[in-house]
């Protein structure tokens, strides 16, 4: 039956997730990509971590928003194509820059994601 739940809050999650990255790149358009993956970098971060040290690790719920939400809020292959339009284009430099300024950015998100989450499951441990 877990497994089934499991299923199921991906699914659910990952509509959402969906939903949000498609607003993104209906607001922001190229932007959308790259701010959908760097806070994707830092949600990811944040929920590993924070579900790790508060022990609170509902399979479903954290299957649900990493796989579901998150998955689906990212995009590799848009971020991927993104770049290839670049190149394409003769912005050489331009698609060099998007390309490692985003995966490194995406190192820093995460980063912070990993800090943001100690620091709120440090508050929710203190308050017991």
């Amino acid at each position: 039956m877990d497994t089934v739940k499991n299923y199921l809050s991906v699914a659910f999650f990952a509509f959402w997730g969906g939903l949000a990255r498609y607003g993104l790149t209906e607001a922001f358009s190229f932007y959308g990509t790259v701010i959908a993956n760097l806070l994707g970098c830092f949600l990811l971060a944040f929920l590993t971590y924070f579900f790790l040290r508060t022990s609170n690790s509902r399979a479903g719920l954290t299957t649900g928003l990493g796989t579901g939400f998150v998955g689906a809020f990212t995009t590799f292959s848009s971020f991927n194509l993104d770049a290839f339009k670049l190149l394409l284009g003769g912005q050489n430099f331009g698609a060099l820059l998007y390309f490692t300024g985003t995966i490194a950015a995406g190192f820093l998100f995460a980063w912070a994601g990993k800090q943001a989450a100690n620091f709120a499951a440090g508050k929710l441990l203190e308050r017991g």
